[in-house]
C-alpha cells in the first residue's frame, strides 16, 4: 500500500518548510529509540516519519511525490519496473541520520530529551558533502534499448596538494578557537516556560572541533576544490520522464576527507518528431490514399528498431489501429 507522507506527518499538502519541520520533530522526538528502548512499533513509526521528511523536506522529491506518488519516488511510474536509485526503503541508520541533520548532530540529544548527560557521543566531524542533481534527455530509439551516456559534471573533490586534509604540509591541526572543540555552538535562551537550549554546528570548523594551524593554500583549508569530472550513467530500457538513479559517492566531497555525497539523475524524454509514447506502447499515424484504403496496401513502417512491412487490409477505414507486436519499448 503506498504511504501518505502527510498523514504521517499530521500535515497539509501546502504545509510549509517550518510546519513540516515542526510536525517532524515532534513525531521524532516522540518515537525516538532512545525514548522508547526496545519497543519495535514505535521504531517503525520513527522510520516512518523520518522518511516522510526527507521526501516532503526536499522540493525535488516533493514534486515527484506530490505528481506520481510512492511509485514515482521508486521509479516504477511510467513502466520502468521499480528502477530509481531505491533510496526510500529507510531502514533505522537512514532515519538516525534524517533526525540528527534535522537538528543539528548528535550534541544535541541530550538538549532535545533533558538527559542532562551521557548517552550517545558527538560525531566530532564535517558532514557529508551535499548531493548533486542533473538531467539527462534522451530519445525515444535510447529508451527502447538502454544506453549509457557520459556527462560532465562540476563538482568539489579532494585537493590534489594536501590530499583533502585541508593543512599546508609539515603542518597539522589545532583546537577551534570559536567552539573550543565541541564543534558546536550553544545558545540558552530563558523565558517563563523555563530554559532552552539550541545547538548548532560550528561555522569555524564545521563540526570537527580543529582547525588548521596554516591552511592549505589551494583549498583554504576546506581540502576540497572545484573540479570538472566525466561520469557514465547506465541508463536501463523503459525509462520515463521523472525517474531517476542515484550514483553514490559521485556528489560533492565533504569538507577535510569527510564522505562524499551522491549524484542524483534525472531522466527526461525528448519530444518525437512521428513517434507518440503511451508507458511501453509507440503510436504513429499513416496515410494512406483512398485507393489504398479500399485496395489494402503493403506499408514501410518506422519503429524504434528500424523499418518493417505492414499489410493494411482492404476496406480499412479512417482511425483504424493495426497493432505491430513487440515493436514498442
Amino acid at each position: 500500500m503506498s504511504k501518505d507522507f502527510y498523514s504521517i506527518l499530521g500535515v497539509s499538502r501546502d504545509a510549509s518548510s517550518d510546519e513540516l519541520k515542526k510536525a517532524y520533530r515532534k513525531k521524532a522526538i516522540q518515537y525516538h529509540p532512545d525514548k522508547n528502548p526496545g519497543n519495535k512499533q514505535a521504531e517503525e513509526k520513527f522510520k516512518a516519519a523520518a522518511e516522510a521528511y526527507s521526501v516532503l523536506s526536499d522540493a525535488s522529491k516533493k514534486q515527484i511525490y506530490d505528481q506520481y506518488g510512492e511509485a514515482g519516488l521508486n521509479g516504477s511510474q511510467g513502466g520502468s519496473g521499480g528502477f530509481g536509485g531505491g533510496g526510500f526503503g529507510f531502514d533505522l541508520s537512514d532515519a538516525l541520520r534524517t533526525f540528527m541533520e534535522g537538528f543539528g548532530g548528535f550534541g544535541g540529544f541530550d538538549d532535545i530529551f533533558g538527559s542532562g548527560g551521557g548517552g550517545r557521543s558527538r560525531r566530532n566531524s564535517p558532514g557529508k558533502g551535499k548531493n548533486l542533481k542533473v538531467k539527462i534527455s534522451l530519445t525515444l530509439e535510447e529508451i527502447a534499448t538502454g544506453v549509457t551516456k557520459k556527462i560532465k559534471i562540476k563538482r568539489l573533490d579532494r585537493c590534489d596538494v594536501c590530499s583533502g586534509k585541508g593543512t599546508k604540509a609539515g603542518t597539522g591541526m589545532t583546537v577551534c578557537p570559536v567552539c573550543k572543540g565541541s564543534g558546536e555552538i550553544r545558545q540558552v535562551t530563558r523565558s517563563i516556560f523555563g530554559q532552552m537550549v539550541n545547538v548548532s554546528q560550528c561555522n569555524n570548523c564545521h563540526g570537527e572541533g580543529k582547525v588548521a594551524i596554516n591552511k592549505c593554500p589551494k583549498c583554504n583549508g576546506e581540502g576540497r576544490t572545484r573540479v570538472s569530472k566525466e561520469i557514465s550513467v547506465k541508463v536501463p530500457a523503459g525509462v520515463a520522464t521523472g525517474n531517476y538513479t542515484t550514483m553514490q559517492g559521485e556528489g560533492n566531497a565533504g569538507i577535510r576527507n569527510a564522505p562524499f555525497g551522491d549524484l542524483i539523475v534525472f531522466f527526461e524524454e525528448k519530444h518525437h518528431t512521428y513517434f507518440i509514447r503511451s508507458e511501453n506502447d509507440i503510436f504513429i499515424d499513416m496515410h494512406l490514399t483512398p485507393a489504398e484504403a479500399v485496395l489494402g496496401t503493403e506499408l514501410e513502417v518506422p519503429t524504434l528498431s528500424g523499418k518493417v512491412k505492414l499489410i493494411v487490409p482492404h476496406g480499412t477505414q479512417p482511425g483504424k489501429m493495426l497493432r505491430m507486436k513487440n515493436k514498442g519499448i
